[in-house]
């Protein structure tokens, strides 16, 4: 139920990413496109940190300044993709080849990766192949990890002070701080595991990231403009 409440509804969110694939299609077949760098973006947060409206907010600032088009990929989309097998092979065949740095950055990973192995690689797969497209910003997933090795990827941290974190759950999902400061330790710790256990990698380790920013201190506009400014100057 959280999870639900806290990500935002997936239909709408797929919609523009069938825009999105729609418009590299059209690109791959024009004659005269002059391939450019585009950037990638992606968000990390310890649970209870308020991402999505700073990606939301990212994404048109971005728009705006480019005049090109973004997309917002998280766990809920990724993983929509990933089970829908006709909607996974037209998004790739958009994207273009197989990444030339997939099986590289996947021979990095812990043996634990093995585990539901196929469903996690073509989850990475999608990820890498959009990072290397560029103009997306993924949200979590392992993304600074995954895709640490490619040159045009940004990596941004969001972090707060559990009370921050307990007042934003609490009011979002409408549940007292108690069960906010439990829920939040319980999925912080899962997600750590997660990282820990597939990526081999600490979600904490700041050498991960270009900036790291703080939540408590700090508007979802004012760091989607931070991150934007931060990524656009190169």
């Amino acid at each position: 139920m959280p999870d639900k409440i806290l990500i935002p509804a997936i239909e709408a969110r797929l919609g523009s990413l069938l825009e999105f694939n729609r418009r590299n299609m059209a690109e791959k077949s024009a004659r005269a496109v002059i391939e450019k760098t585009r950037p990638t973006i992606t968000l990390s947060r310890e649970f209870g940190c308020e991402a999505y409206p700073v990606a939301d907010y990212l994404k048109k600032q971005l728009e705006k300044i480019s005049h090109e088009n973004w997309i917002v990929m998280d766990k809920g989309l990724l993983e929509e993709v990933a089970k829908n097998h006709n909607l996974s092979e037209d998004l790739l065949k958009g994207l273009g080849e197989k990444s030339s740095f997939l099986d590289e950055i996947l021979a990095t990973f812990s043996p634990h990766w093995k585990t539901d192995k196929d469903h996690f690689r073509l989850i990475c797969r999608h990820m890498v192949s959009l990072a290397e497209k560029g103009n997306v910003i993924l949200i979590g997933r392992g993304g600074a990890v995954i895709t640490h090795s490619l040159k045009n990827c940004f990596h941004f941290r969001m972090y707060a002070s559990q009370q921050f974190k307990i007042r934003s759950i609490s009011q979002r999902l409408e549940i007292s701080e108690e069960e906010a400061d439990a829920l939040i330790r319980r999925k912080q710790k899962l997600r750590d595991a997660f990282i820990r256990d597939f990526l081999n990698r600490d979600a904490h380790d700041l050498n991960l990231y270009n900036l790291v920013i703080n939540n408590d201190r700090n508007t979802a506009e004012k760091t989607a403009r931070t991150i934007a400014e931060y990524v656009l100057a190169g």
